[in-house]
């Protein structure tokens, strides 16, 4: 079905006029996928961010670059968007793609190769992989997947081997924490719990739950009364097969943060059509370009696709006119609906557009790129190249 507008009756835009500066810079990251060697996607989880990363790390590939790329996501939707049935530490080919390696980080695996990087020798290192609180450390304390994402990262740069690193950062409840776990774990490795596990007494071999009753302070004997002396014992020992190896973890630490502000890095945030997702984006923009960080754009994935070309210059009230006059058979009311659907949409377009500008106001990303919210999930490569086609251009 045609629809024109009535005689005398003037199109109006779609989009407000406002809602259009949203529009006005780049929309796409072909510049990103050709050149930087290092593109990390952040931001809130739900938004799509893994679908992104998979889909960037796609066409640089498909630009002659060798490409891998890490993702964090333990649900592995990255393995089943790329045709392969399982992703582990390592980088594996994705057939049909040249050029193109994916992996899923390891965090258990990575931390014991940093354990033998960083021991002084192969017993050390045993002591410290057969310590129950290490087990604990290694799997699942605050900052260890953030820490350890940044030492794989590290690991794939120094191989030399890489055209291009994509990095799908872990999901959290909040934008900082990829920045800032990595520091929280070196202060946890070095601070004043450290000292109280090398005190003089305990490093001459008294049991920590002795230690704590000779008067090491309210939070070990705390500790000890919830955890048990035997807990504390393994802390201990942890501590003291860890101590001279602390140094090695700032320095990667450091070297990994200097390496995210080079230019040849790019941070890619992704947020959803939503105020929640937009807000936290605009949090992190805020902070990555209060450290310096390369900020190649923002992707708002899902958005409401817009109406159809032919309906999309409509004035709005003569659409609604129209659609209250048609109120006869079958085919008229049919009409009538789906002029009101097209009303909807229009509205919700435009909402969308208003919180999206809203959100980026005075912050000026280099690219905006929204992406519709497809007809399917995305499950192949082929779900990813129609992604593809609306965050880089073809070629």
């Amino acid at each position: 079905m045609t629809v024109t507008a009535a005689p005398g009756v003037r199109p109006t835009p779609a989009v407000p006029a406002r809602a259009a500066q949203a529009t006005a810079r780049p929309r796409d990251l072909t510049a990103v996928v050709r050149g930087r060697r290092l593109i990390v996607c952040t931001g809130s989880g739900g938004v799509g961010k893994t679908t992104t990363a998979a889909a960037l790390a796609l066409g640089a590939a498909r630009r002659g670059r060798r490409t891998v790329v890490l993702t964090i996501d333990p649900a592995r939707r990255l393995a089943q968007s790329l045709g392969l049935r399982a992703l582990d530490n390592s980088p594996r080919p994705v057939r049909g793609v040249e050029g193109l390696h994916a992996m899923q980080l390891d965090m258990k695996r990575t931390f014991d190769d940093v354990v033998e990087r960083y021991a002084p020798d192969p017993a050390r290192a045993a002591r410290i992989r057969s310590n129950r609180f290490y087990e604990q450390l290694s799997s699942s304390l605050a900052g260890t997947q953030e820490y350890m994402a940044m030492e794989k990262l590290h690991g794939l740069h120094v191989a030399g081997e890489w055209d291009c690193i994509v990095v799908d950062t872990p999901p959290t409840r909040h934008a900082l924490d990829f920045l800032d776990a990595p520091r929280r774990l070196t202060d946890f490795l070095e601070g004043r719990l450290l000292k109280v596990f090398l005190a003089p007494g305990l490093a001459a071999g008294k049991t920590l739950g002795r230690a704590v009753g000779l008067g090491t302070g309210l939070f070990m004997r705390a500790a000890s009364r919830i955890t048990g002396s035997q807990v504390l014992d393994d802390l201990g020992g942890f501590f003291q097969a860890f101590e001279g190896m602390y140094d090695g973890f700032k320095r990667r630490a450091q070297s990994v943060y200097g390496l995210l502000q080079e230019p040849g890095s790019a941070f890619v945030v992704i947020a959803g059509p939503e105020v929640p997702a937009l807000r936290e984006a605009r949090f992190f923009l805020r902070r990555l370009q209060h450290e310096g960080m390369p900020t190649a754009g923002v992707v708002v994935n899902r958005t409401t696709p817009p109406p159809d070309p032919a309906l999309a210059g409509l004035d709005r009230g003569a659409v609604a006119a129209a659609a209250a006059r048609l109120d006869g058979g079958v085919a008229e009311r049919t009409t009538a609906q789906l002029l009101r659907l097209h009303l909807d949409r229009v509205d919700v377009v435009a909402r969308e557009q208003r919180t999206i500008a809203a959100a980026l106001r005075g912050l000026d990303p280099p690219a905006l790129v929204q992406v519709p919210l497809m007809d399917s999930d995305i499950h192949d490569l082929g779900g990813l190249a129609a992604v593809g086609r609306y965050l880089y251009q073809d070629g």
